[in-house]
């Protein structure tokens, strides 16, 4: 008789788990709960992302700072504030002319590769 009762009691147990197992997973695969976690995930990376903009623009600040030290265009506190000009250069020697060429095509002639 104890038996009995023991595994009917480890069945009845057994049941009621796997039901509320069962129940639980169709509860998160609904699409209200599905929507929610969607959002929440969203919400999630968009903080990722502001952390990551944030990180960013600490770098940037930091290497400008370096770059600004490394070329000298610091200025100095105790004098005036003077912007060290920066160095022109010319890129071309003659200015570019103010109409363009007409190109007309010559005669087709294969390269030697295309043979």
């Amino acid at each position: 008789m104890f038996r009995r009762a023991f595994w009917f009691t480890t069945g009845a147990a057994a049941g009621v788990w796997a039901t509320t197992r069962v129940q639980r997973k169709l509860r998160t695969l609904a699409p209200d709960s599905l929507a929610v976690r969607a959002a929440d995930q969203a919400v999630a990376a968009g903080h990722r992302m502001r952390e990551f903009a944030f990180d960013v623009r600490s770098g940037m600040a930091q290497r400008e700072d370096e770059l600004t030290e490394a070329l000298g265009l610091t200025t100095d506190p105790d004098g005036p504030a003077e912007a060290t000009p920066a160095p022109t250069t010319t890129l071309r020697a003659t200015p570019l002319p103010t109409e363009p060429r007409a190109v007309t095509p010559g005669p087709y002639r294969p390269r030697k590769e295309d043979h």
